[in-house]
């Protein structure tokens, strides 16, 4: 499971250093794609290949399932971690989540986030906003 949140620095070459804290839940080897909240979204092999196979399930009759899934899969991309544990972002994905100089790596259970610093600040400031009304909606249908 990852969990907290890390800040760290694009480099020139648009390489960002993983957290050591998650570096094993991912492996040298993972798959990155546009997320949510115009983050990244970071699996395991393993993640990933069970996040895929709940999506192949989906009609793709419907047009939602079919723009979702292209959504998702077509933005994704197979990241390897060098020997100094630094992942390359591709250009689409930085470009598609706004990364500036400062990401943060935000662990939420079974995925790693990547996010440009100053939008997770901005987000995550909302999201503290409204905390409480979030966990009653969530104690309401048993949830929490």
């Amino acid at each position: 499971m990852f969990i907290g949140e890390y800040e760290h620095t694009l480099d020139e070459k648009k390489r960002v250093s993983l957290p050591k804290a998650f570096r094993t839940g991912l492996g040298k080897k993972m798959v990155m794609t546009r997320g949510l909240d115009n983050c990244l979204f970071v699996y395991s092999k393993s993640a990933w290949e069970k996040v895929a196979a709940k999506l192949q399930e989906l009609s793709f009759a419907q047009a939602d399932t079919r723009g979702f899934n292209r959504f998702i899969l077509s933005g994704a991309a197979e990241v390897e971690a060098d020997a100094a544990g630094r992942i390359l972002i591709p250009d689409h994905q930085k470009e598609f989540a706004g990364l500036g100089k400062t990401v943060v790596f935000a662990g939420v259970s079974d995925r790693v986030e990547v996010w440009d610093a100053t939008a997770w600040k901005s987000y995550k400031a909302r999201i503290e906003k409204q905390a409480d009304a979030m966990a009653e909606k969530l104690g309401e249908i048993g949830a929490l």
